[in-house]
Formats: structure tokens, sequence, C-alpha cells
């Protein structure tokens, strides 16, 4: 097993990791999708449930006639369903405040009402709708909402005919609080979404650069080394009749070839694979040569100190994915390859005397210029000065107190 694929395992099995643990809070803010977490939920908001003890004992008290509490009671049930309906089924989504804000209101008209008929008992019906105001509101509207029931509480417990003392800490602040815990929760629930959505698009993302890494590596491998096994292949039946010997190098050459090109496939599959400019310059001098192609190749600074692994691979792609253009579409008779530093930076040049140009860059040339830039440098392509076609690739150098990856000075 690879080292990217370990590493690939372990952020896999954090991440399902912290998917249990986070699966009891997130049913508090999502539509449930099984019994387990629609219980998990209920549980949740029914906390809240233990304020209706004094409504429930005013009902079956003897304080009210039987019509009184016939009547409270079935506002005490409508109530609660309306409640359990508001927050139980929309808690975590984003609501339409025409849908919404009429059904607060109900709940508050319920509360001031049965607060004034049937005593102070009644005033922890507040409670819920703050609640509800904090679980379906925006943060900003919920906070209004909140303070605006805050002083209907105050006003009605003030006018309640039976009011104690004692109401305004024992209903104001429960209330106070759990308004604005809700909203906590609710902001809660929602950030949790929105992470776990970018989580997801981070993975998506993941795979797809993994994808194109996969691709150039396997366009700039299979078509390096099939150009080559061509031209041997090519060469090998001229000489076949006449140069036996000469045709079984050919063919053993060829042999060697495809050998290595599976290696290189299998190194590029498991993520290992990083060229270096010395064997690619190897690499370039033989299939240029097996092309019939004149080759001067000026590579002196190959093993230059300031030349970082990953640079240097960049480079070595380039130097691959041009000789390979060079042999297959150029009709070229020279090519001159050229590695010189410029300033901060090491310059790669490979230029032919072949047809030039031919439209928009394809498939390799796009993938060079996405590794280039992978490495901090940079692809230019044009006309060579007297014709042909001309490719630079730039990498920059790792100069002391130079920081590469933003070209800037540091201080030691």
């Amino acid at each position: 097993m690879s080292v990217r694929e370990r590493l690939r395992e372990l952020w896999n099995a954090a991440l399902a990791t912290d998917d249990e643990n986070m699966e009891a809070p997130a049913a508090v803010g999502e539509r449930p999708d099984s019994r387990k977490r629609a219980l998990i939920k209920l549980t949740w908001i029914g906390i809240w449930f233990a304020y209706l003890a004094d409504p429930t004992q005013d009902i079956l008290g003897n304080k009210h006639s039987t019509t009184g509490d016939l009547l409270g009671g079935i506002g005490l049930v409508a109530f609660v369903g309306i409640y359990l309906a508001l927050v139980f089924r929309n808690i975590s989504r984003p609501l339409e405040r025409v849908q919404v804000l009429p059904t607060l209101i109900v709940l508050l008209v319920m509360a001031i009402v049965l607060s004034l008929t049937l005593g102070s008992s009644w005033l922890v019906l507040f409670v819920y709708v703050c609640v509800g105001c904090g679980a379906t509101l925006p943060a900003r509207p919920a906070r209004a909402a909140i303070g605006l029931v805050i002083c209907a509480l105050v006003v009605v417990g003030l006018t309640a005919p039976d009011h104690g003392n004692d109401f305004l800490p024992a209903i104001v602040i429960p209330a106070l609080l759990g308004g604005f815990a809700m909203v906590g929760v609710r902001h809660m629930a929602r950030t949790t979404k929105a992470l776990q959505e970018a989580r997801a698009t981070v993975a998506h993302l993941a795979a797809n650069e993994e994808r194109l890494r996969l691709a150039r590596d396997l366009h700039d491998l299979l078509g390096h080394s099939l150009s080559l096994i061509t031209l041997k292949s090519e060469l090998a039946g001229r000489m076949l009749p006449d140069k036996p010997e000469q045709a079984a190098q050919q063919v053993a050459d060829i042999e060697r070839v495809s050998r290595q090109a599976l290696v290189d496939v299998r190194e590029a599959v498991s993520g290992f694979r990083r060229p270096t400019l010395d064997a690619e310059v190897a690499g370039a001098r033989t299939a240029l040569a097996a092309a019939g192609i004149t080759a001067t190749v000026e590579v002196a600074p190959a093993d230059h100190p300031d030349l970082a692994p990953d640079e240097e691979g960049a480079l070595a792609w380039a130097l691959r994915e041009a000789v390979t253009n060079v042999v297959r579409h150029s009709g070229a008779r020279r090519c001159e390859v050229t590695l010189t530093e410029q300033g901060d930076e090491l310059c790669l040049t490979v230029t032919d005397d072949g047809q030039g140009p031919g439209g928009v860059h394809g498939n390799g040339l796009t993938g060079l210029t996405e590794r280039l830039a992978l490495a901090d440098g940079r692809l230019e392509t044009g006309p060579g000065p007297k014709g042909g076609f001309r490719l630079r690739a730039y990498v920059p150098l790792a100069r002391p107190g130079r920081d590469v990856r933003s070209g800037e000075r540091v201080s030691a």
C-alpha cells in the first residue's frame, strides 16, 4: 500500500469518526430521516415540556369551572400541537416569513389570552413562544421577536389578577435563555450542514485533482514511450532484411522501453513518479536519434544546487513532452535543448526547425502548463527565431533567503 493511499484511508477514517460523533447533535437541526433521529430530535424539543406542569396542574385543580378547565385543556393541546408542528418540522430549513410569522403570532395570542383568563400559571407558555422564535427565525429577526415576546410577558404578568412577585425571575429568565439558546442551536445546525457540504465539495475537488494528475502522468508517460516504440519498430522493420543484428538490437530496445513504460505507469498510479532531468535528457537523446533528428543538448546545470525536487520534476516533464512533440508532430531535422539560469529562474528551452505550431495547444501542453503552475513556474510557446517551434519552461530557484512560493525575500 502506498503512502498516499494510507494517508487517504486515515483521513477517511477520521471523517467517519467525526460523522458518528456528530450524528446525535445534528439530528436537532435536521429533518429526521429515521425513527431513531426523530426520537432524538423529539427528546431535545421535549426538554421544554417540563414547564407545562403548572398549566396542567391548574387544569386538574379546582380553581376553575368545568367549562374553564375544558376550554383550558383544549387551548393547551392546541398550543402544544401548533408549537410542535412549527418547531419539530422546520427547525433547520430556511423558512418563509409568510408561513412562520402568522404561526408565531397565533402562539403569542393564545399565550396572552390563556394567561389573562386562567391566571399566572399559564405565563410559562411565553417560554415556548420565545423558543419558537429562536428555532424558526433568522438570528437578527429572532432576537427582535424574543424581545417583543418578553415585553408582552412582562405586561401580561403584571396585569394578571393572581400574579406573584416571583414571576419575573421564574418565567422571564427561562424565556430569555430558551429563546437565545435555540438561536444558537439553529445557527449550530445550519453551520454543521454548511461544513458537511463544504467537506463534500473538498472531497470532490480532491478526487478531480487526482484524476487530472493521473491523466497528465499517463498522457506524458505513454505518449513518449509509445512514440519511441513506434519509431524503433519502423527502424527495425527497415533493417530486418539486410541488417538482422541491428534489427534485433532495435527489438531489444523496444522490449526495454515497453518494460520501463509499464514500470512508469505503475509508479504514476501509485503517486511516486517524479522524473529527473538526467534521466529525461538521456531519453531525449535516444528518442531524437531514433527519429533521425540531429540533437544539440546543453543541460550543464541539470544538478543545480538551488533546484528543488518538485521544480526539477516539472522541468523533466516539460522536456519529455517537448521532445515527444518534436518527434511526433514537427517533421524537424534539428532540435536544440538548452537549460539556462535567468535571474531567480531556470529556463528549459526546446527549439526545432520543423513546421511550427499547428493550432491550439493539445492535452500535452495543457497538462504541462498545469504541472508548471503547481511548481510556481510558467510555460511559453511560439515560433522559433528561425521558424519552427520553441518551448520555454520556467521554474523558480530556491535561493537562500528567498521564499520560492511567494517569490519574495525573507529575513534570516
